[in-house]
């Protein structure tokens, strides 16, 4: 009876084990029902218990809870799921980058709108009416100067346009200084071409275009770069993920929940090989990328010191005024050097006397120049106001003894440095870090009771790097090395170019010019020519331009000829009669 007995109580466990092993299958294939129909799907596609997972295509081929039609929809939402915090993130790093764009370039143009403004005030209390006639020739300036800022010498040759500002505002005062005198179109060509030799208006011409270059280039061409952060990261976001990339996705996501597993999280490790298989290309973005915020950085250091775009383009008007001013007191000279090397102008028919020289002439004198009287712009008064965080911090001594603007007006500040830099900063490593970011907090288990794509066990396999080449030996997710993905090797291409313009911005150049019109080539804008040469040009009577345009002063001015041998005794004796007539009008000027 005994051995009955006992085979009655092993019999009876056997069938109560059996018993209990299909009650948990039929309960994990319940959980599996919730949890697939959380995702949104219809619960009528998961079985009431396990079926045989033979003609599943990428989940272990047992006992499962999931058909075909499942895994078909549950890939999708792998793919989904894959792909979403990759979106935020680049969602949150675009928006960033956006903001900072259009805050700086609102800045900006309404720092120019406001120097025009303040130039415009300035003038027509100092000139009055003579500034009022004149005043095109201001407002074509600033014109051009925001046509250049917004696209660059595809627009405007800044170097010409200066160049052409200078000459016609000399032709303007020439005229006014001399109203004794009548001016052919001809002549007055022969003065604006030799406007850089007669240096009438001293030295300022010359060091406000080196500095409204190096600052309007870099600018420009920083804007330009916030510009194109986000444009790229849009533009790498939308890559779309390969058939490999989707399969290792829903393996690793929700294989588990056919084997009733719905709570098992994936290996770190295991995360890690997926998330670079299926951001290889992205990866390889990063070393472009990093070049391109290092040259970033740069050349934000330059905007906050001596390419700083408020402390070049506030005092405008006080440089213009100067400029004038030195014409004012050297007219004299000026005119003489003219007289010699254009020949000597007729009388005007309608001179009638020296009182209206004086009455017609720049008679004007400047207010002092305040420093407290700055801009206000909708973005804000100054590049101080720009700082999110931090306190405002003049930019040291500027190197005072060097610096054509004054460094001690108290608007020379950091330009957003503890707020655009901290962000440009961060920035770094963004795409070859996706993984780590993505592979981390609730989305992955630690440990070794983790999904590892066929079990609850430990991941053995070796953690392999980032970038296109590593993936050869990725063991979770096929990946062609040889064919990179185009979308973002353009966009490698992109950045290339744009850390070139920010490294030549840096030196105060622009290279980011489009082919010219007779396909001759682009041209560039540099920070100007300081040599000696440059600056002391021995010929005060006009050496010959290349290709020059030959004004017909001959016919205006019978028997002179600056290039032939008696310029010089001619010039001695006109030089004698225009002293003499000075002197006879002396009385008159006074």
């Amino acid at each position: 009876m005994k051995p009955v007995s006992v085979l009655c109580v092993v019999s009876t466990l056997v069938v109560l084990c059996v018993s209990m092993t299909a009650e948990q299958k039929l309960k994990n294939c319940n959980d599996v029902r919730a949890a697939y129909s959380s995702k949104g799907f219809n619960v009528n596609d998961v079985p009431n218990k396990g079926v045989n997972g033979a003609p599943l295509k990428v989940c272990p081929q047992g006992f499962s809870c999931c058909t075909v039609e499942m895994e078909e929809k549950l890939s999708q939402q792998s793919h989904t799921e894959i792909k979403a915090p990759v979106s935020r993130l680049s969602t949150n790093l675009q928006s960033t980058f956006r903001q900072k764009h259009d805050h700086f370039d609102k800045f900006f143009r309404e720092l120019l709108k406001n120097a025009q403004g303040s130039l415009h005030d300035m003038f027509a209390r100092t000139y009055g009416m003579m500034y009022m006639q004149n005043s095109e020739l201001f407002e074509d300036f600033f014109k051009a100067l925001t046509r250049y800022y917004v696209s660059g010498s595809a627009a405007v040759n800044l170097d010409s346009m200066l160049s052409d500002f200078w000459a016609d505002l000399l032709e303007r005062m020439f005229r006014l200084v001399n109203v004794q005198y009548e001016f052919s179109p001809a002549y007055m060509e022969c003065v604006s071409q030799h406007t850089e030799q007669l240096q009438p208006f001293g030295d300022v011409p010359r060091k406000l275009r080196i500095h409204l270059t190096r600052a309007f280039v870099a600018a420009r061409t920083f804007v330009r770069g916030l510009t194109l952060m986000p444009e790229v990261v849009n533009k790498v976001s939308t890559v779309s993920a390969s058939p490999s990339c989707v399969r290792a996705s829903m393996k690793m996501l929700y294989c588990p929940y056919c084997s009733g597993q719905v709570a098992l999280k994936p290996c770190q490790n295991y995360c890690l090989n997926v998330l670079r298989g299926c951001l290889a290309n992205q990866a390889d973005l990063d070393a472009e990328w990093n070049n391109f915020l290092d040259a970033m950085l740069n050349l934000a250091d330059r905007l906050e010191g001596p390419f700083n775009f408020e402390s070049v383009v506030e005092p405008i008007d006080v440089k213009i005024s100067e400029a004038i001013m030195n014409m004012q007191e050297n007219s004299m000279q000026v005119s003489q050097k003219v007289f010699q090397g254009c020949g000597q102008p007729k009388p005007s028919t309608a001179f009638r006397s020296a009182r209206s020289i004086k009455d017609t002439g720049f008679n004007g004198r400047f207010r002092p120049y305040s420093p407290d009287a700055r801009p206000t712009t909708a973005a804000g008064t100054s590049l101080d106001r720009l700082v999110s965080t931090g306190t405002p911090t003049a930019y040291g001594n500027c190197c005072c003894s060097c610096c054509f603007f004054e460094c001690d007006r108290g608007f020379l500040v950091f330009i957003q440095t503890n707020d655009v830099k901290k962000k440009l900063k961060n920035a770094k490593k963004f795409w070859s870090t996706l993984p780590e970011t993505v592979c981390a907090g609730e989305r992955i288990e630690p440990g070794d009771d983790c999904w590892n794509g066929t079990a609850k066990s430990r991941y053995e396999s070796v953690v392999i790097g980032n970038g296109l080449a590593n993936q050869v030996s990725n063991p979770d997710v096929d990946v062609d090395i040889t064919k990179p993905d185009i979308v973002i090797r353009t966009q490698i291409a992109a950045l290339k170019e744009m850390t070139s313009w920010l490294k030549a911005a840096h030196s105060g150049n622009d290279i980011s010019i489009d082919n010219d019109e007779d396909g001759s080539g682009a041209e560039e804008s540099g920070s100007g020519c300081d040599s000696a040469h440059c600056e002391n040009d021995p010929d005060i009577y006009f050496s010959t331009p290349p290709n020059p345009r030959k004004p017909a002063i001959e016919q205006e001015v019978k028997g002179i000829k600056p290039s032939d041998g008696g310029v010089a005794s001619k010039g001695s004796m006109a030089l004698a009669l225009c002293g003499l007539v000075l002197a006879l009008l002396a009385p008159h000027l006074r």
